[in-house]
């Protein structure tokens, strides 16, 4: 050993105090904060439940089923990094959105009660118009720019005691739309017949004879249920910030019907089969 190491001071001991070891609850509630804020950014946003209380998008989603959102998958107004997995809404998508109001007849909204509640209640609804587009509903098909959409058309007729269309038969088949929508038998049989009264009276946006070009920023959305929907032509666009985001799936359906619209039905009567169905 050289005499530099010899004259080396001894180096002094470091004691790392580790305090006292954490009680059971206080590793409890530590857990349990840590989950609650992991829980509230998710909710905030990322990830949303809705529930379904009206059949306007039947078959598609029933009334009792409840959906899990994804509030991620839209691009923001100015876009996103090419890293993240966003993208614009396209037409198809099955958004969930604060009700817009009905600018036309806001008395509408006020006979409604609290089902229709401008930017405070969900609403759930197909996109079919997107911004720039012209959009016309006549004869129980969707033109748009004055080219007729793709779409499967099916006959189901709604029996307002049952949670999903009764479905008779297909009208037509076609390879290329991704989702199908529904037609009452009456409708379909009096536009075959060339009956003007086939459309509703209340309906204003985008209807025979009304083509309607979609804002800058905004969407026309319309319910699979054709005949049973007050959507986009019966209150006009949806503004893009008011879309919350995709429906997603489903991941607890039950049948209120089974016991007259209770909540106890969620517990009585489950739909075991739609659970973890994907919205498409």
């Amino acid at each position: 050993m050289s005499d530099e190491a010899k004259e080396m001071p001894e180096q002094p001991k470091v004691t790392v105090m580790t305090g006292p070891p954490k009680s059971t609850v206080r590793e409890y509630f530590e857990s349990f904060v840590v989950t609650l804020i992991m829980a509230i950014f998710g909710m905030t946003f990322i990830l949303q439940a809705v529930t379904v209380p009206t059949g306007s998008m039947q078959n598609t989603i029933l009334v009792g089923d409840y959906l899990l959102v994804n509030k991620f998958i839209f691009t923001p107004g100015g876009g996103s990094l090419p890293f993240l997995p966003q993208r614009e809404i396209e037409r198809g998508d099955i958004v969930v959105f604060k009700y817009p109001g009905n600018k036309l007849y806001p008395e509408k909204d006020r006979a409604h009660g609290n089902s229709a509640i401008p930017y405070q209640v969900n609403y759930v609804k197909r996109v079919i118009g997107l911004p720039g587009e012209t959009v016309e509903f006549k004869n129980n098909q969707v033109f748009i720019n004055g080219q007729l959409l793709a779409e499967n058309r099916v006959i189901g007729d709604a029996d307002d005691n049952i949670s999903a269309l009764e479905v008779k038969e297909f009208e037509e088949k076609r390879p290329e739309p991704k989702y199908t929508v529904f037609y009452r038998q009456d409708t379909m049989d009096a536009v075959k017949r060339g009956d003007p009264r086939v459309m509703r009276p209340d309906y204003e946006f985008g209807v025979a004879g009304k083509p309607m070009v979609v804002p800058e920023n905004s969407f026309f959305v319309m319910g699979d249920s054709r005949d049973n929907s007050e959507d986009s032509r019966y209150w006009g666009f949806v503004p893009r910030g008011l879309i919350i985001g995709r429906a997603m799936f489903v991941y607890w359906s039950c049948d209120r019907g089974a016991s007259n619209g209770s909540m106890a039905g969620c517990i009585t009567h489950p739909r075991i089969d739609r659970i973890g169905k994907f919205v498409k």
